[in-house]
This record gives structure tokens, C-alpha cells and sequence, in this order.
């Protein structure tokens, strides 16, 4: 049997490498996704004073910190039984929607757009945002490198630093919106709309117009009819900060909305021993392995998994666009992996409008940001839409808030199961019987995890059997006199 390594994979936050394996015609036998790292933060937490951990779990992941930050900051309201001020909902909210805006424009200039502005067979030198810019023309670089200089500047100013931010703790948020700056960032919202607007213009000129991308989307080998999840408001609309879990299944059919304290009724995980990621399933359902359809638990939780879940968009622009998406592709849910692309796209110009929508409350400039917390600390679940997925949150206490446990389900983390099956399937038609293994074939299998946008930093909480371990004992000149490998 012979075996091609993909490692490291490219263009994702974290590492990891694909391994295939080829039978003896040369067709793919199987194919695995191994995360090699292990972060461990769920024991780091263990000991430490709860209000400490939104400033501790925050430097998970330097990619979206800010995540980790709210969700963490929720499960200490909740461990305190504290109902913060409505004014410090706002103002995380729109600290949270303009990281989404700044989030999303990452993946899909720098990590997606390439596959498609360059094309998944264009020299890895040139497949990158630099190519990327100089196919589309500089004037497009310089709006990408505007639009997250002014989201950087206003994370900064709610969060106190533009990463790692410190500022939301149990009882609401330290910071508050000066009425004498407000202007200013209400102009940045501004130009958030407009470089929402031009995005779409560059999916549509670049990726919509082109039949063949059209095509390579929509067809079977990036095609999975799972179950979906995310986050709703009132009106079942799609919601990154606040709301009820919803999961429809593979027709579009409502299978459960839970409150994030009901978790664990609902979501279990299976282990492997060949990787430190777990796969999450639907409990409802049951772990059937790495297989799709409704009767397997598996259920994906992106851009594309929150707009199957929930019945529209919020803010006109976006549930314009949102429209077109279904009418575009043939109605809902959407199965084509590829589509994610243009999910994270329309999720872009909501977290725009709605930056708008919270500077222009009457109340975002209110002083009074924090409650102080005065009920005894025990058990609490914070989540949020993470711009990966649905990330929760859980400690538990003792009595003078010391955290006992930890669980931390991240947005990449849902998607495990979902990416390895489709790296397979993709692979599987890829690669087959006389088929020349180019770079490029390889890069068309490595979309199919891209378009999950996955960040394997904070999603390794799994330690299957004994921790790898490589030794080698030399003489003073070097030669190896002992060889010791443990791997799992």
C-alpha cells in the first residue's frame, strides 16, 4: 500500500497533515486528517480563580481570541448568576461583530480567495494573497489592508489590546464608548458596509461568474448532507453573540434548539487513538462513524452550518444576499462544501451592518458597564458563534470560585468529523487509477478542509493513550548510542 503525506498543510491556523493511502491500482484507500499538537488549556484552567479565565483562555489562539474571550467572559456571568447591564451586551456585541468583520476578511483574502483568484493549479508561490493582490489589482489590497486596520483599531479600543483582550469580566465589560469618539467610528462603520459591498463584487466577478468554479463547487466530491448547527435570536436569525442553539438536519427540518447550559444533553464526543482532536455527534442521533445522512450523528457547525440553521439574516444586506445564496444554489440547506466560502462572505457584510446598527443605539454610550457580581460561584456554560463555529465554554467551581473543571468545545473541533470526511471524498476523486499526483491535485484536496477554515491551536483537548515521545541518546561526538520512540 503506498502512502503521500500532506505535511504540513498549508494556508489554516495551527498544524496538521493528511495522510492517504493508495491500494494497489493506485485508488484512494483511505484517507486520514492527524492534528500532531496538544494544547492542554483545559488543565491549565483547573486551580485558577474563574474571573481569571477570560484573560487566560483568550491567548488560546492569537487568530480569534476574542472568541474565546466572550465566551468565556458568558460562562463567568453565568457561574456568578449575574445578568449584566444591557449597555455591556451591546458593547461586547460590537466588539464581537467587528472581529467577525476583521475575521472573515482574513480567511477569505488571505486562506480561500487564492484557490479560486489564482486557480488550484497555480504554482504555490503565486497562490497567496500577494498573487492574490496583483490579480486583482492593488487598489483591492490596499482596501483589505484599510478595512482590518480600522477593525484592529476599534477591537483595540473595546478590548484594551488588538489581541489577547482583557476587557469583558463577569459582570459586564471595563471599557465603555465616549461619546466624543463615536462619530469617528461611526464613519469606520461606513466603510465596513462599502468593503462588504466590494467583497461580494469580488466573489461575484471572481469565483460566481466563472462556470467552471461554479461547477467545482457544486459538485459531488465537495458534497455532504450532514446535520447543521448554530446560533438563532427570537426570530430564528442568525446571531454571533447571543441566542439558542439550533440543528436541522440533512432536509433543513428543525431537530433540536437547546439554551447553552442543555449542551451536554445534546452533544456527546467519540475518541480515536490516532489523533488529539475529538469528534462531536449529535446524542440524538448516535456516533455512526465518518459517514453523512440523517442517520449519522455527525453535524457541521460554519458560515454555511449557521444559514442552513436559521431562517434569514438580520440586516437587509446581508439577508439580500442570503436570498440569492438559496435561490443561487437551489435552495436550502446548502450541501456543497465549497459554498462556505460564500456563506463567510454574506456573514462578513452582516457583522458589518451590524456594527452600524449597535454605535447607532441610543444607549451604546452609557458609563454604566458592570454589575458586580454577588451570588455564590458554582457552574456555568458561555457560548458563542465563533467564525468557525459554535465555541462553548464550561467550568465548574467550588464555593470561592476556584475552577474544579473545565470543557471547552471549539468551532473546528464540531467540524472534525465533517473535515476528515471531506478530505476523503475529495481525495477519492482526485486521486484514482493512473492519475498523475500534481501539486495542484493535492491543493484541490486540502480546499476541501480550507473552506472549514479550521484553527487547530485551541481545538486539541483529547491525550489518547501515552503523549508521543522521541529520544536520542548520542556520544559527545554526536553518534547515536540509544534510540527511544513512544508514539501513539
Amino acid at each position: 500500500m503506498r502512502q503521500i503525506t500532506i505535511d504540513p498543510i498549508t494556508r489554516l491556523e495551527g498544524h496538521g497533515k493528511i495522510n492517504l493511502f493508495l491500494d494497489e491500482e493506485g485508488n484512494l484507500a483511505d484517507a486520514f486528517l492527524q492534528i500532531p499538537e496538544l494544547r492542554g488549556f483545559e488543565k491549565f484552567c483547573q486551580g485558577r480563580p474563574v474571573e481569571e479565565l477570560p484573560r487566560i483562555t483568550t491567548r488560546l489562539c492569537g487568530v480569534c481570541p476574542e472568541a474565546h474571550h466572550m465566551a468565556s467572559a458568558k460562562a463567568c456571568d453565568a457561574v456568578y448568576h449575574v445578568e449584566i447591564p444591557r449597555v455591556a451586551k451591546l458593547l461586547r456585541e460590537l466588539l464581537y461583530s467587528t472581529f467577525f468583520a476583521a475575521d472573515h476578511t482574513v480567511h477569505f483574502y488571505v486562506l480561500g480567495a487564492p484557490d479560486f483568484v489564482l486557480g488550484p493549479d497555480a504554482p504555490p508561490a503565486e497562490r497567496n494573497i500577494l498573487g492574490l493582490i496583483h490579480k486583482v489589482g492593488l487598489d483591492a489590497g490596499k482596501r483589505v489592508i484599510k478595512h482590518r486596520a480600522q477593525c484592529q483599531e476599534l477591537i483595540q479600543y473595546l478590548g484594551g489590546k488588538k489581541i489577547h483582550q482583557v476587557t469583558a469580566i463577569p459582570g459586564g465589560i471595563t471599557t465603555r464608548l465616549k461619546p466624543e469618539d463615536l462619530d469617528k467610528f461611526l464613519a469606520y462603520a461606513e466603510d465596513f458596509i462599502e468593503f462588504g459591498k466590494f467583497t461580494l463584487k469580488v466573489l461575484e466577478d471572481v469565483v460566481l461568474a466563472n462556470p467552471a468554479y461554479v461547477d467545482m463547487i457544486t459538485s459531488d466530491a465537495y458534497t455532504h448532507a450532514t446535520y447543521y448547527m448554530g446560533m438563532v435570536d427570537q426570530n430564528n436569525k442568525v446571531n454571533f453573540y447571543e441566542g439558542l442553539i439550533r440543528v436541522v438536519d440533512p432536509e433543513g427540518k428543525e431537530l433540536v434548539k437547546f439554551k447553552p447550559e442543555e449542551y451536554l444533553d445534546n452533544i456527546a464526543e467519540h475518541v480515536v487513538d490516532w489523533s488529539y482532536l475529538k469528534f462531536p455527534y449529535l446524542k440524538k442521533v448516535g456516533w455512526k462513524g465518518f459517514v453523512d445522512g440523517k442517520e449519522s450523528g455527525v453535524y457541521r457547525a460554519t458560515p454555511l452550518s449557521r444559514l442552513n440553521a436559521a431562517d434569514g439574516m438580520a440586516t437587509p444586506l446581508a439577508q439580500a444576499e442570503y436570498e440569492r445564496f438559496y435561490e443561487t444554489l437551489g435552495g436550502k440547506p446548502v450541501h456543497h462544501t465549497l459554498a462556505t466560502h460564500w456563506a463567510r462572505v454574506i456573514e462578513l457584510v452582516y457583522a458589518c451592518e451590524r456594527v452600524k446598527e449597535l454605535l447607532q443605539d441610543p444607549e451604546i454610550t452609557n458609563p454604566d458597564t458592570r454589575v458586580i457580581p454577588e451570588a455564590v460561584p458554582d457552574e456555568g456554560v458561555g457560548v458563542v458563534e465563533a467564525p468557525r463555529g459554535t465555541l462553548f465554554h464550561h467550568y465548574r467551581t467550588d464555593e470561592n470560585g476556584i475552577v474544579q473543571e473545565a470543557n471547552l468545545i471549539v468551532g473546528t473541533t464540531n467540524n472534525y468529523a465533517p473535515i476528515s470526511m471531506s478530505i476523503k471524498k475529495a481525495a477519492e476523486q482526485w486521486i484514482r487509477k493512473g492519475t498523475e499526483i500534481t501539486e495542484g491535485v493535492l491543493n484541490r484536496i486540502e480546499m476541501a478542509f480550507r473552506a472549514y477554515d479550521p484553527c487547530f491551536g485551541c481545538a486539541t483537548h483529547s491525550l489518547p493513550g501515552q503523549m508521543p515521545m522521541e529520544i536520542f541518546v548520542r556520544e559527545p561526538d554526536g553518534t547515536i548510542i540509544q534510540h527511544i520512540r513512544r508514539f501513539c
